[in-house]
């Protein structure tokens, strides 16, 4: 328990400069690597790590991926862009597979490009949500993009709490055996409280362009849900390959995977609300 908090003391730290630092070049950098390192692990979970070309392939994605996202402002170009990239990458790996004549199984290539995919465009919304303004050019994403870390760690942190406290019934226990459904409504309460309280201190610090406190509190309960569905989503996989961790990365919480399997759920969901939300000049 020592190691988990020490660990989680200095991630916060950690997290806390790279936010006051994100509007550089150093965020989208970091955030990169941490596409990258989940990529290593689910290539390493899925048993895909040691074959070179597949491994290239992914790395490399993610790597130019990273990069359309901050050198192309146009949305519907990049988005244009990132699709025929996953397509040209998704082909290449198929074509790998079937001039392999079975040593690379097509099943695994499938595996391994879907859950790779996923991550990456997980991280990357991340960026994206942060250099999102309105249309009138009014920076919001610079305090929207915070709502990825605060809402599924709330929910995670109080799902915990809730669950030693109340919990009864199982939640999933094929998937996750300590979850409850005490902890999965605590968590959801608390999330919910927890937007409208950011959402409460941005009206304080004068934020201007923001959706109203009850879009805030129904994005905190929509979060939560998809939050806690992106954690069973990897507690699935781990339970598949029969691994307890993704990696060892954070002492006593395992690898990028275990620490940011809620983030990477959460972040392209607050992203389309956002792109939502402006469209209809809502914020």
């Amino acid at each position: 328990m020592l190691k988990r908090t020490i660990t989680a003391v200095i991630g916060v730290a950690l997290l806390v400069v790279a936010c006051i630092y994100s509007h550089t070049i150093a965020f989208p950098i970091l955030i990169g690597l941490m596409a990258l390192l989940g990529v290593y692990e689910m290539l390493g979970c899925v048993g895909m790590r040691k074959n070179f070309i597949v491994s290239l392939c992914l790395y490399v994605m993610t790597i130019i991926v990273t990069v359309l996202t901050q050198t192309i402002q146009s949305h519907s170009l990049y988005m244009a862009a990132y699709s025929s990239f996953l397509f040209c990458i998704m082909l290449i790996l198929f074509t790998v597979a079937v001039f392999s004549e079975g040593k690379i199984p097509v099943d695994k290539v499938c595996i391994a490009f879907t859950t790779c995919a996923y991550i990456i465009t997980g991280f990357i919304s991340i960026v994206q949500l942060r250099n999102l303004e309105t249309k009138d050019g009014s920076p919001v994403g610079g305090v929207i993009y915070l709502l990825v870390f605060i809402a599924p760690w709330v929910t995670d942190t109080f799902a915990y709490f809730c669950g030693r406290l109340f919990g009864r019934h199982k939640l999933i226990p094929s998937v996750s055996p300590k979850k409850t459904v005490e902890g999965s409504i605590g968590g959801i309460v608390f999330c919910i409280l927890g937007c409208m309280l950011y959402r409460f201190i941005l009206g304080l610090m004068h934020y201007e362009n923001l959706p109203s406190l009850w879009i805030f509190a129904a994005l905190g309960f929509v979060i939560s849900i998809v939050s806690q569905i992106g954690d069973l989503i990897f507690s699935l996989i781990k339970r598949r390959y029969g691994i307890k961790d993704y990696g060892v990365i954070f002492p006593g919480h395992g690898g990028v995977l275990d620490r940011f399997d809620s983030v990477i759920a959460t972040a392209p969901l607050i992203l389309i609300a956002c792109e939502a939300l402006a469209y209809f000049n809502v914020m």
